[in-house]
């Protein structure tokens, strides 16, 4: 098979022929249809996340059709569409996987991380972490549910009942979120790179209410944001856009140092809270909604070959909405 190889961080993906990877038991082979780039994907590659498995085949947002079955493998059959999400495996047993937070596993599996993931011609995955995807989407338009939406959904969870919702950076996983939101009855204010007016644009579109730059005040102060963009300098400024008793999340899992900041931004009973990976009952709970209430999902595809060009473009900020690889 091709695929797309990081053998060095900091360095540009390699084309690389392969042999094709057998299931193991309780795996499932899929040949790919479509991997979405994620922007943890580029914090892999750029050497901010720690200790990749390296050489690595990055990607976890990856839907594909079940080519073989591994040994004890019951959930699917071959042909089945299903899509691989970041998190590949928990041990079960430590204290957050019996306590329903899978998502804090201390020996967890990631996909594209620690695990080869989905630029790639054929990937294995571990049935019990693959989700059957809703059939309203095509393989492009799925593929980014299945980190931007999912991370995004339960960012929002953990933004609580807030009805005046603020998203600092409307990228894949915020045009998702806006969506969801508002079909909730929430009031979206989107932050985006500061002078960005097609993002904004873009945001309004969705039903943002409000759009500025990131340097920006909203008009009121809001419940809660969401920080989607990596930057630390907007911990302080989110913070001081909440109300008192709001709540700030930080969505990524990679952010730049985040600058002191006075006390008074944080009383009041302001929280903030960061999301860490997600569960397999998030990805339940999320699929079943993206099933029921249709979403928009700007998505852009690019061949397979074309991963670095991909890469650099999020690096950049050119991206609307989502790149998804095609192999």
């Amino acid at each position: 098979m091709t695929a797309m190889r990081l053998d060095r961080v900091r360095e540009p993906l390699r084309a690389a022929e392969l042999p094709r990877p057998a299931p193991g038991p309780g795996q499932v082979l899929l040949e790919v249809r479509a991997c979405a780039v994620c922007r943890t994907d580029l914090h892999v590659v750029d050497g901010e996340l720690a200790d990749p498995a390296l050489p690595l085949i990055p990607g976890h947002e990856i839907v594909g059709a079940v080519a073989e079955l591994g040994d004890g493998v019951t959930r699917f059959r071959r042909g089945d569409r299903v899509g691989v999400p970041w998190l590949g495996w928990t041990c079960g047993v430590c204290r957050f996987c019996r306590s329903g937070r899978e998502n804090l596993c201390e020996r967890a599996r990631f996909t594209g991380y620690t695990i080869d993931g989905g630029y790639a011609d054929f990937t294995v995955a571990d049935a019990r972490y693959c989700f059957p995807l809703p059939a309203g989407y095509d393989d492009v338009h799925v593929a980014p549910l299945l980190c931007a939406g999912l991370i995004g959904y339960r960012a929002l969870a953990a933004a609580g009942e807030a009805r005046r919702l603020g998203l600092y950076g409307f990228g894949a996983a915020a045009h998702l979120v806006a969506q969801v939101a508002r079909a909730q009855g929430r009031r979206v204010f989107a932050f985006t790179r500061p002078g960005d007016l097609e993002a904004q644009r873009f945001a309004r579109e969705l039903g943002a209410e409000w759009a500025g730059g990131s340097d920006e005040r909203p008009p009121e102060l809001l419940d809660a944001a969401i920080l989607f963009a990596p930057v630390g300098a907007l911990v302080p400024a989110a913070l001081g856009a909440v109300d008192r008793g709001g709540t700030v999340v930080a969505a990524g899992i990679h952010m730049s140092p985040i600058p002191e900041f006075s006390y008074d931004l944080l009383w009041e009973e302001r929280l903030l809270r960061s999301v860490a990976n997600l569960t397999r009952a998030d990805g339940e709970a999320f699929f079943r909604l993206a099933a029921d209430s249709p979403l928009e999902v700007a998505a852009e595809a690019m061949p397979l070959a074309e991963a670095n060009t991909a890469l650099g473009r999020l690096r950049a900020g050119e991206v609307r909405g989502a790149v998804v690889l095609v192999p």
